[in-house]
Formats: C-alpha cells, structure tokens, sequence
C-alpha cells in the first residue's frame, strides 16, 4: 500500500512537471514567432500573469488525480532526459495550435483590434491547456479508457469557465481584456477539441517512439 501510494504521488507529480514544461514551452515559442509577425502583442504581461494562474489552479488539482492501473506496477525514476523529450516533443504540438489560432484570427475574421485579439487568446489559452491537461494525465485515451478525479473534472469545467467569463468583468476590463462576439466561441471551444485528436495521435508516435508517456 505504501509502495502504491508512493507511485501514485510521483505519478501525478510528473503530471504536473511534464504539463507545466510542454505548455509553457509552446506559449513562449508562439509569443517569440507571434510578437515578430504580428503589429502588436499578442498578450500583453498582465494577461499572461491572470492566464497562468488561472490553468495553474486547474493543475494543483492533480495531487488528488486518479493514476492508470498499469502505472503503479513499477518504481519509475525522475529523468531529465525523458522530460526533456517530452517537451521538445509536445510543445511545438502545443504552438502549432496557438499558430492557427492567430491565422484564423488574422486572416480569416480579418480581425485587427488589438484587444480583441489579446482576449480571444486569452481565453482560448486557458480552455486549450485546461482540457490538453487530460490528454497529458494518462498515457491511454482520455475520458474513455482512462477517467479522472472528480475534483480535476470539476476543476477544468469551472475554470475553463471562469476563462470565458472573466472579459465581460470588471477584472478584465482591468487588465485591457473587452467582451466578445458569440463567433469567436468558435475558436475558443472548436481549436481545443481539435488539438485533442490531433494529440492522441501524436501520443501514439511518442510512446512507439519513446516506451513511455508519464
């Protein structure tokens, strides 16, 4: 029993690590590509501070996360090497998506404000991280073959949420955040999903590739 909680903490803690690693990695490298092609910043500090925090509280629900069966079998050892791979492997993933967001954004509503845009990334960057945190919490198929805690459901739906809701408050406003039209829910909500099958996929390349996922 000892034994088993022991692996089920390190497992939910390597979880954490490899989610705060890609994620953060491929936010960077699409702030760098958007803020030398783009007029304007894609995301102002202030934005991403409130950002982070928000998806950061979704993650500190992983201590309470439910670990595959097939998980806890074998000790696992802390590898830099692995968590490197993982990065590498999953963050441009993860910046590829942030660069369709922007191209849809740019070219296909022709949106130019520059508000809008640092909001609809805003958004769209809490929503995408907090339902990619599922992809990356179980080497199986999300939802299906593999469930989590209730508290890390709760936790995604809430503050994905809270992500769409906050431009429409005060606390938005604050931070150079303006209420949006129903359209961009589109992107918001449509972007995410798609990057989840497309993840799958590449979860599947990973794994051949690599004998491992957490």
């Amino acid at each position: 029993m000892v034994f088993k909680n022991g692996r089920k903490t390190f497992g939910n803690l390597m979880k954490y690590i490899k989610m705060a690693v890609s994620f953060n990695f491929g936010e960077v490298v699409s702030i760098i590509i958007a803020s030398v092609l783009l007029p304007f910043l894609p995301e102002t500090p202030i934005q991403l501070l409130v950002e982070s925090l928000l998806y950061d509280l979704g993650q500190l629900t992983l201590p309470f996360d439910n670990v595959d069966k097939e998980y806890l079998k074998t000790p696992k050892q802390f590898n830099v090497k692995s968590l490197l791979h993982f990065m590498l492997f999953m963050g441009p993933l993860s910046s590829m998506f942030d660069l369709i967001v922007f191209a849809i954004m740019w070219f296909n509503f022709g949106l130019r404000d520059v508000s809008t845009f640092q909001t609809v990334w805003f958004s769209y960057s809490i929503v995408s991280n907090l339902i990619g945190m599922h992809i990356i919490r179980t080497s199986k198929i999300p939802f299906l073959q593999s469930n989590a805690h209730k508290m890390v459901y709760t936790s995604s739906i809430l503050l994905s949420a809270i992500g769409i809701i906050v431009p429409y408050t005060f606390l938005g406003s604050l931070i150079g955040l303006v209420p949006l039209e129903p359209k961009y829910l589109g992107i918001i909500l449509g972007v995410p999903v798609l990057y989840c099958f497309v993840a799958l996929f590449a979860k599947k390349i990973y794994k051949k590739k690599f004998g491992e996922w957490i």
